[in-house]
């Protein structure tokens, strides 16, 4: 056996069959075997390789076990004098595999070898050459200093991108999306190491190999292109976390000889990590600091006005760290609670309410903290300076550089239909062409990876239930409507929990969902009613009386009840519904129970529908299954501090009753 070709499926049955054509143009006059290994595609992939390329080695896993494991179980049977680890999503040329061969046959001292590695526009692929993450390139790399001088020796390492792409040389690591060794190099170093899950392995694989002494080349002769992502695309993994774990595995397994070394490495990982995360929060970054600065300017022109109009002195010098600081925080913290701060969003309504909230704060303070009352005047000049110049910057920002504006296309704002069935279709169809200057329908959401491509008159699949959130972001989606037959309550629930950070409106579609709603905006098209999903319990002011409410009356019931329930309980040797009730308070420090929520936890909705509760409307009503799940629902939608007393009270009324 000339070859072997092992590849790790996961979602990707178009690219898959695209490789596995050119894989066999490319290899006409050599004997190969291909070992496709899935894990757990939901695409059809294992169904479409059994029928169409019965002659293909299939291992079907039946989850997911990470891009390493299933590719150390393709090694373990592969046959081949020369091993090739590839991605499904690639194509190879005609001459890759006779190109590769001749190389390792003229250069005996080659134990891995990776070749030119193309994004589809044609691009050099950066990531199929690379150094180790040492303490210098990482730290390049991380201040971008690679990116600014792309041809110096010194700064631009991690992708050697001061190298000829048209030379071929020996690197320290090439990418695990095309990774070509001698079998006798993987009986003597083995596989991937399976700590890795994804991301990493490639690196790893590289440093043992040179380790035992062999050499890793880059080589330019021949090249494939390479679909980058569509794997992770298609699922809900969070590739970003996953990277950066890797990095951190290797730093500790190969390069922490050295305290310093590890030390300048993983902070040099933590920096990129944070980098990365507040990236995508910059516009929440840039209002509270532009808040700051403006409302401490506000309250320096209130000073100086207020000076101006009597005899009042102005602020001592030495309370300056506090007056400027303390409440300008005060502000930003009243901003937060009300939503004023979002990723992709300027709010000026919000911002109007969190102006009036703050003055109420600082306001009330005076009179607790009576040293810095120095002139309730200079609050409120500053809070009517602020009412223009907070407002006025967002104003700006929002009509003539258009930050902050959601996406709305000519046609309305981009929307998503969860749903394949005929109504679905329906309602797109009516949608596209009753309300194009509200919706515009961009594709339906199906609920297995086979759906994905399909075209339902005229309308596509463009995603799945699981990485909807990733559609939601490339797509910028606005709007997501759910075709209510489809799904149970759970599973919307769950949706819209786990896309609850990304600032997209949800609406359910259906006749008998009254339950769902109270003060909601209503659409109609024709007899289909769009009802906008908005639960009190998702507000962050409610959120915080709620959570407030919670510890103040744990603590209250902590020191003036548990004790003596704990100990008649003990003495009695039995416990009442009231006494199980009382010895379940401290559960409500843990922050994951609350005194009134839903009966259940809900896997990914929790979130939205509330703390798990000691008690609630399903213990009053003595409701289970779908009954309980439905008032779990009318909860989170109407939930508000007198509605959890008025629950408490029945609930306490309930127990003593029996």
């Amino acid at each position: 056996m000339d070859l072997s070709i092992i590849i790790v499926n996961y979602n990707v049955k178009e690219f898959l069959q695209n490789l596995i054509h050119s894989i066999y143009k490319a290899a006409q006059s050599l004997k190969l075997e291909i070992i496709v290994v899935d894990n757990a595609s939901d695409d059809g992939s294992a169904e479409f390789i059994k029928e169409n390329f019965p002659e293909i080695i299939l291992i079907a896993n039946n989850h997911n076990v990470g891009f390493s494991k299933a590719n150390n179980q393709g090694l373990a049977i592969a046959k081949g004098e020369y091993l090739l680890l590839i991605n499904p999503d690639t194509i190879v040329r005609e001459d890759t595999f006779t190109e590769m061969i001749k190389f390792f046959e003229k250069n005996e001292e080659a134990g891995l070898a990776g070749c030119k590695i193309l994004n589809p526009d044609g691009t050099l692929q950066l990531a199929c050459r690379r150094a180790f993450p040492g303490p210098w390139t990482s730290f390049c790399k991380v201040t971008g200093l690679s990116t600014l001088f792309p041809k110096s020796r010194l700064f631009a390492r991690y992708n050697l991108t001061y190298l000829d792409e048209n030379k071929t040389y020996e690197v320290d690591a090439i990418s695990g999306s095309f990774m070509m060794m001698i079998r006798k190099v993987y009986e003597e170093v083995g596989g991937f190491d399976e700590q890795f899950f994804m991301y990493g392995e490639d690196l790893d694989l590289c440093y043992r190999i040179q380790k035992a002494g062999y050499k890793v080349f880059y080589v330019h002769s021949t090249q494939i292109i390479h679909y980058k992502g569509e794997s992770t695309r298609r699922s809900s993994l969070d590739e970003t976390k996953i990277f950066y774990d890797a990095m951190h595995l290797f730093v500790k397994k190969h390069l922490s000889s050295s305290f310093l070394v590890e030390v300048i490495l993983r902070s040099a990982i933590g920096f990129r990590k944070f980098f990365a995360f507040m990236g995508k929060r910059k516009l929440i970054i840039i209002s509270i600091v532009l808040d700051f600065i403006l409302f401490n300017l506000s309250l320096l022109a209130a000073e100086k006005i207020y000076q101006r109009l009597s005899d009042w002195t102005g602020f001592p010098e030495f309370n300056f760290p506090i007056i400027f600081t303390i409440p300008a925080l005060i502000q930003i913290a009243a901003s937060a609670f009300l939503g004023v701060y979002k990723k992709d969003s300027l709010s000026i309504l919000r911002n109007f309410g969190a102006i009036a909230a703050g003055f109420f704060l600082l306001s009330s303070l005076t009179f607790f903290f009576k040293q810095f009352a120095y002139s309730r005047a200079v609050i409120i000049f500053t809070y009517v300076i602020l009412f223009f110049i907070l407002t006025g910057w967002r104003v700006i920002l929002k009509l003539f550089f258009k930050v902050g504006v959601k996406d709305i296309t000519i046609t309305g704002r981009h929307a998503l239909i969860v749903g394949t069935n005929s109504n679905a279709v329906k309602l797109a169809k009516k949608l596209k062409q009753k309300h194009p200057e509200y919706h515009s329908i961009i594709g339906l959401i199906g609920f297995t990876g086979k759906d994905i491509g399909k075209i339902i008159d005229d309308i596509e699949v463009i995603g799945t239930i699981e990485n909807l959130v990733k559609v939601i972001r490339e797509k910028k989606v606005g709007e997501v409507i759910f075709s209510s037959e489809e799904l149970s309550y759970n599973q919307m629930m769950s949706i819209v929990a786990s896309c609850q950070d990304e600032n997209v409106e949800f609406k359910l579609v259906g006749t008998n969902m009254d339950f769902l709603v109270g003060k909601t905006s209503v659409s109609l098209l024709d007899n289909i009613p769009l009802i906008e999903i908005k639960y009190n319990i998702s507000s962050p002011l409610l959120r915080f009386i709620k959570a407030a409410f919670d510890y103040g009356l744990a603590l209250l019931a902590l020191f003036f009840l548990y004790p003596f329930i704990y100990f008649i309980t003990a003495i009695k040797g039995k416990k009442s519904e009231f006494s199980t009730f009382v010895l379940k308070v401290p559960q409500i420090f843990t922050g994951k129970v609350s005194f009134v929520g839903p009966q259940n936890s809900y896997s990914n909705g929790n979130l939205f529908l509330g703390k798990r509760g000691l008690t609630g409307l399903w213990y009053i009503e003595e409701t289970e299954g779908a009954d309980s799940e439905k008032l779990d629902i009318y909860y989170a939608k109407n939930q508000n501090i007198w509605l959890d007393l008025e629950i408490l009270g029945k609930t306490l009324i309930k127990m003593w009753g029996r």
